[in-house]
């Protein structure tokens, strides 16, 4: 019983977000809230951490990061203007830059 709750949880989450994401690429220059961000940020749980502050081995710590700094990094990787061996560039490609600067936005006003 407990399991079938947690994975209809799971479910509705990923449901939400896939919905956020195709709603918010379709209204790019409209702003982002934080409420938002924080939705698109899931994917980005799964490596770094809920709070941006993994940083094991070769994965950064993002949490806390300047804006400007992570914003230009996902861009970078969103054109592959970044060597990559990761799987950033393919989920920077995901989102619109409005919504990687909403992320970028997001991770920066973490602080401990």
């Amino acid at each position: 019983m407990i399991k079938s709750v947690q994975n209809n949880a799971r479910a509705l989450v990923v449901g939400a977000l896939m919905l956020a994401g195709t709603v918010l690429s379709s209204a790019q220059a409209e702003e982002i809230s934080y409420n938002h961000a924080s939705m698109l940020a899931g994917s980005c749980f799964n490596c770094h951490g809920t709070d941006g502050r993994y940083g094991e081995d070769s994965i950064p710590s993002i949490a806390g990061q300047p804006a400007g700094v992570l914003l230009a990094q996902l861009i970078a990787f969103k054109r592959d203007e970044t060597p990559n061996t990761t799987v950033m560039n393919r989920i920077a490609k995901g989102y619109t830059e409005a919504e990687l600067e909403a992320l970028a936005n997001y991770f920066a006003s973490i602080r401990d």
